[in-house]
């Protein structure tokens, strides 16, 4: 029996409409390179979780993600149960068409769509590590969610919410929104405090600004916030932003963070592990590769090579 034809799931207000507008091309390039294809068109944001899911229910083994690294974060979510794939022949792909495209930089074809294309017909594949993430739903009760990128709490997810409910400023771009609101949320977020545990090791009464536990090494629009960070080895690289002045932050030039210099700076921690648990009395807020999934108390999981990516 011949394998089911590809799902394509296609957000088509990736990046401010560019994936919309760039989609027929896509399209053309993937029909000619693949043959047939099966493709969803989202409607509203956050539905590819569940069209991943029904294209699980289908049958479909091979998922395209089409548009940013919110949208493959949406279909990585529609394909995993209970930390693996949810059977053995499923494997991801990612064409970049979004604001961040972080996951394709990891692959090798950021910014390239064509190239992603030859990618996926070549059927290269390689195993993604998994972030497993298990929070405080934003309406109560637990929530489970996984990162292919990062997961962060206090104030880098705040950045996080802000510019996804930021109509406004979206409007005048994605990148300004982010910018400003980076800002922002710098000059303001309160310093919070948490107990951390990193592979049973506890750290109590954390004074903080943000963590992030990262899997790769670029994010947030090619920010080098974990150098050195390998997708593929099962260890998590954790960022841990502690009680740093706001003038400091401020005044930094941007290769702090474009080219990895912050882990120089003294109340900044840069340690791996692969198990993390964070409590805390504020119920700073959690996101996972850009999406907002909840709030503390927050446990993560390394989930070794869970991910199978063609590309």
């Amino acid at each position: 029996m011949a394998d089911p034809a590809p799902r394509v799931i296609v957000n088509p207000a990736a990046g401010q409409g560019a994936c919309g507008r760039a989609w027929p091309e896509i399209e053309a390039g993937l029909r000619a390179a693949l043959g047939a294809i099966d493709v969803v068109m989202t409607t509203k944001a956050g539905e590819e979780t569940g069209l991943a899911r029904q294209g699980v229910a289908d049958g479909a083994n091979h998922f395209i993600a089409v548009g940013g690294d919110g949208t493959m974060n949406g279909v990585v979510n529609g394909i995993m149960v209970d930390g693996a794939p949810a059977h053995d022949k499923i494997a991801l792909s990612v064409i970049p068409a979004g604001t961040a495209n972080e996951l394709a930089r990891a692959i090798g074809v950021h910014g390239d769509q064509s190239g992603a294309i030859q990618g996926i017909a070549s059927g290269r594949e390689q195993r993604f590590d998994l972030l497993q993430a298990d929070c405080g739903a934003l309406d109560g009760g637990d929530h489970r969610h996984y990162g292919a990128l990062a997961v962060s709490w206090g104030g880098a997810a705040e950045i996080v919410y802000r510019t996804n409910n930021s109509k406004f400023l979206k409007k005048l771009g994605g990148r300004f929104s982010y910018y400003v609101n980076t800002l922002m949320v710098t000059l303001t977020y309160p310093m919070q405090r948490c107990d951390l545990t990193i592979d049973d090791q506890l750290f109590t009464d954390q004074v903080y600004y943000s963590g992030l536990i990262c899997n790769t090494e670029m994010l947030g629009g090619g920010m080098r916030l974990a150098p050195g960070a390998d997708h593929s080895d099962g260890v998590a690289d954790f960022l841990f932003f502690k009680d740093i002045p706001r003038r400091q932050i401020i005044l930094q030039k941007p290769s702090w963070l474009f080219e990895g210099h912050h882990i120089e700076h003294p109340k900044v921690d840069y340690v791996r592990g692969r198990e993390f648990t964070v409590k805390g009395g504020a119920k700073a807020l959690v996101d996972a590769d850009g999406e907002t999934i909840g709030r503390l108390p927050l446990a993560v999981t390394t989930l070794k090579q869970a991910l199978p990516v063609i590309g």
